[in-house]
């Protein structure tokens, strides 16, 4: 603080312009949108397979309840 105070108000200035830029470099985000940021996020995890097929377990849950529909309406008629 010291150091601002025996400089010219003009080069204080400067100094804390450039503080300043420097300071919200360090929060800048990579990404322009959220959707941008949607789009590098499930590409990534594409890659590390985690949208993979989880196989046939949606088939077979459905199979399951079919049959137990049927059998429900064939053991009530």
């Amino acid at each position: 603080m010291d150091s601002l105070r025996r400089r010219s108000p003009q080069a204080a200035l400067t100094a804390l312009e450039a503080d300043a830029i420097s300071a919200r470099g360090g929060f800048a985000c990579l990404f322009s949108s959220s959707d941008e940021y949607e789009m590098a996020l499930i590409s990534e995890r594409r890659a590390q397979g985690r949208y993979a097929r989880r196989g046939g377990w949606p088939t077979v849950i459905f199979v399951g309840c079919a049959l137990a529909v049927a059998a429900t309406v064939l053991l009530l008629n």
